[in-house]
Parts: C-alpha cells; structure tokens; sequence
C-alpha cells in the first residue's frame, strides 16, 4: 500500500530542516502545504503538492519516469515534489525527491498532466541528465532561484 501520507511529511521535514517554512492547510484541496522562507529582502512563497513514486517492476528500464496523473490546483510558484522510493522493502526513505516547478508539469490530453524527471535503469532510479538541478539538495536551492518560474 503506498504511502503518501508518509511522503508529504517526509518532503517537509527535509524543506524544514533547509529553512524553509510549512504550513499545512486545514483542508487538503489540493497543495499539501504551503512553504515559505525568508531570501534577501523578500519572502518566497511556494504552494507545494507532493506525490510518491513508488516502483511496481523491479529492474525494468524507463526512459522517462515520475507523475502522470490529475493535479486538482496549479499555480506559477507551486512545487510538485516527487518522492522516489526504491523497491528495496528496507529503504525508509526515498531514494530522490525532484522539486518540480509548475513550467515542468506538462498538460496531457486523457491523463491530467504529466512531470517525468527521473529515468529507471535496472530498477534504479535516477535523475534525467537535463533535470539533475531540480533533486534533492540541488531543488531545494533551486527553489530559491530568480529563475524557479
């Protein structure tokens, strides 16, 4: 059974501890939590809306991998992280989490909309070449960016 839940407080507890702060709405109709941090002389705000990946083949090669599916709210500034787990039944945590900017979240015609950042190969997963600066420690500082839109 996915763990979801488990995936929204696993990306904020990880933006938290990089300085970032969350607030999580009453009700969850749509972003997961709402992140903001203090850079400069101005406040980033960032809506956030998490998915976890977890892999269903093990070993199998994808060019492209991450979320394709329904998102019920967009916005310009909003994050899609994606959580990464492995197959590995041990691993507590995920393997990546990909901190996806709203120009990244492409729309697909029968399916929602559609983000694939990531590639598997033999089962591992792993950032594409032209995506590296949007996972993990590199997103988090990515986030920060003039350049995030």
């Amino acid at each position: 059974m996915p763990r979801d839940y488990f995936a929204e407080m696993y990306v904020a507890g990880i933006l938290a501890d990089n300085g970032w702060n969350i607030y999580f709405p009453r009700r969850d109709k749509g972003f997961d939590f709402i992140i903001t941090k203090p850079v400069g002389e101005e406040i980033i705000v960032r809506p956030v809306q998490v998915k976890g990946k977890y892999p269903e083949v093990e070993g199998r090669n994808l060019p492209a991998y991450g979320f394709v599916g329904r998102l019920t709210q967009l916005h310009d500034d909003m994050v899609l992280a994606i959580a990464y787990f492995s197959t590995n039944k041990h691993s507590v945590a995920p393997d990546h989490v990909a901190y996806m900017p709203r120009n990244q979240i492409r729309p697909q015609r029968k399916l929602g909309h559609s983000c694939v950042p990531a590639c598997s190969r033999v089962g591992v997963i792993e950032p594409r070449r032209d995506f590296r600066k949007y996972f993990d420690a590199d997103g988090i500082r990515f986030m920060e960016s003039p350049d995030w839109r």
